[in-house]
């Protein structure tokens, strides 16, 4: 199986022993704490869960600015996007060399992690829009991952961090939630290798669903990993709950047993387009994926990047020998009228925009919403009938 990023041996940050862990629960409810935002106690379950491997904890503003500069840690691993606890108010841990840091997405803010503080940098407003330049491609607060980033703070409390639980996410989602090292376990009971990861906020449709059969045949791989966001989700994105339904639908009425691989992960997604991209490269590599698809507008959101933007980003910017993951670069897919299945466009070279079955997600919202099926070129039925459900209910609602 693939090695992790930047190391030989994944390293989550989880404190896994019950004893241990205990005695830091306790510790915590004694020290000096800090109430998260909902961006770094993601990050947080993101350390603790393997995912951001090989990283310690949170970065200083010098390795902040050092990965959004040039993609690179100060010791010189590869990194694309900061990990940041970022906060607006540190008073009530100034002075303090060990905090606890309280979860804001669970009842009560029980305590998610225990931190080391190494210091505590400030943010001028010019190196904040710096920062959101770089890792966004914008500093347009109309770009939702921008608007968050930038009401996050201006302090960054830096430092390793040990992880005590994994947020709401193993109680909301237990049959999905997965850290790597227990995806990376399950593929070796499977027998995978060679896996490919297909990254999704969103619902599957024949197109995505298609588009994993592409690539499972073209790499040759033993199985494919559907690895959702479960996290935080810009208005109007369908819930974790309901994409989880229709992706376990479509799994088991459309793919031979044994493999499809469904996980999700905990994060809050950023919308940083390519930055995005490359980060979802490196967390797959560290839960055990060979392969990673990048299709069409990759982590994008409206027009701030380009169709492809996030490809030619893995393919030209990020250096040759900075992951061992292999990016499958996809083209958008669609069914075709003409061949009577779904195809990449690049490979019909013959066909017009009318020869292809396109919905934009809009119009296929406003049809669910009217309890109106899209074609079943576009949706399998019985994700359409999970979806209609939803957005009616929505309607009442």
């Amino acid at each position: 199986m693939i090695r992790p990023h930047g190391s030989d041996v994944l390293n989550p940050l989880y404190v896994s022993n019950s004893h241990d862990r205990e005695q830091l629960v306790q510790e915590a409810a004694e020290l000096p704490a800090l109430t998260l935002n909902s961006a770094a106690a993601a990050n947080a379950v993101m350390l603790g869960a393997g995912y951001f491997n090989p990283l310690t904890g949170y970065m200083s503003k010098a390795e902040a600015k050092s990965v959004a500069r040039d993609m690179q840690t100060l010791d010189g691993l590869f990194w694309p996007i900061p990990v940041v606890n970022i906060t607006d108010d540190v008073a009530p841990i100034r002075g303090a060399s060990r905090i606890a840091l309280r979860d804001p997405n669970v009842q009560d803010t029980p305590p998610l992690a225990v931190q080391d503080i190494e210091g505590i940098d400030e943010l001028s407003d010019a190196e904040m829009n710096t920062l959101v330049e770089q890792i966004f491609g914008t500093i347009s607060e109309k770009h939702p991952g921008v608007a968050t980033f930038k009401s996050l703070g201006r302090f960054i409390v830096h430092g390793p961090i040990q992880v005590l639980n994994h947020s709401y996410f193993e109680h909301d989602f237990p049959n999905t939630f997965r850290t790597a090292p227990a995806i990376r376990n399950e593929f070796a009971e499977r027998g995978w290798n060679n896996v490919v990861a297909f990254q999704t906020r969103n619902p599957m449709h024949r197109a995505h669903e298609e588009l994993c059969k592409m690539a499972l045949e073209a790499t040759g791989a033993d199985g494919v990993l559907v690895h959702m966001l479960l996290g935080q989700l810009k208005p109007g994105d369908v819930p974790a709950g309901v994409r989880d339904a229709a992706i376990r639908r479509m799994v088991e009425l459309y793919f031979p047993p044994n493999t499809v691989m469904i996980a999700g992960y905990g994060f809050d997604m950023m919308y940083a387009g390519p930055r995005e991209a490359a980060l979802h490269a490196v967390f797959r590599q560290n839960a055990g994926c060979s392969h990673f698809i990048v299709g069409r507008d990759h982590a994008g959101v409206g027009d701030f990047y380009g169709a492809f933007e996030a490809q030619e980003f893995l393919q030209h910017h990020v250096p040759s020998n900075a992951l061992d993951i292999q990016i499958f670069a996809a083209d958008h897919t669609a069914y075709s009228k003409k061949l009577g299945k779904v195809v990449m466009m690049r490979d019909a070279p013959d066909h017009s925009m009318d020869d292809f079955v396109i919905l934009s997600g809009t119009k296929v919202r406003e049809m669910l919403g009217r309890g109106e099926a899209p074609p079943a070129e576009f949706s399998r039925p019985e994700v359409a009938e999970i979806l209609m459900e939803y957005f009616q209910n929505q309607k009442s609602d």
